[in-house]
């Protein structure tokens, strides 16, 4: 209803939705990652009922809006998923992981390697590059401005990730084509 549908189509489709019609769902346990079987099952028995609701036929088609499973299931199967302790690499566990274990270990290396490279500032040591003497240079120069610096950027790298890994898809967006969705999220 707040993407335009008729609220007379949409209480009638919430009042179909109200759990009473659970043997009406004979699907089998394989299915895609999409969910198409059980998503499309969902939206011929809700859009039947609340077509019968509404004084209409079964199978007139005058309420099914097609919402995408690609875009819904996913995304309700993760938080089932996570709810029942079975984790798997989805964006979301993956940003989660990034956040709780991930970033905060490479600020500790970093930190460590940088409080290092102070602690070793005044030990002086041959450089080597490709496999032969260079020039001299100090323990702590190599451990802060090539350990700590790399781990710097790497951190940086991951951090910059995060946007487009926060990003999930979820609209009503037909094979992430648009269709269905407000004009504004397209």
């Amino acid at each position: 209803m707040e993407y335009g549908l008729d609220p007379t189509i949409g209480k009638a489709i919430m009042q179909a939705a109200e759990g009473k019609l659970n043997d009406h769902f004979p699907l089998v346990v394989w299915q895609t990652g999409s969910g198409t079987q059980s998503n499309m099952n969902a939206n011929e028995v809700i859009a039947n009922r609340a077509a019968e609701i509404l004084g209409r036929q079964r199978g007139e088609k005058c309420v099914n809006r097609s919402q995408s499973s690609n875009d819904t299931f996913p995304t309700v199967s993760f938080f089932f998923q996570l709810l029942a302790l079975f984790v798997v690499p989805t964006n979301c566990h993956a940003h989660t992981e990034i956040n709780s274990r991930l970033i905060p270990s490479l600020k500790t290396l970093h930190s460590t390697l940088d409080s290092k490279s102070l602690e070793l500032k005044d030990i002086v040591k041959i450089g080597r590059t490709h496999t032969q003497d260079a020039t001299p240079l100090t323990l702590g120069q190599e451990f802060g401005g090539g350990y700590a610096t790399q781990v710097k950027y790497g951190l940086n790298r991951v951090t910059c990730t995060l946007p487009r890994l926060y990003q999930l898809a979820q609209g009503g967006t037909a094979v992430g084509t648009g269709l269905n969705t407000k004009k504004e999220r397209v």
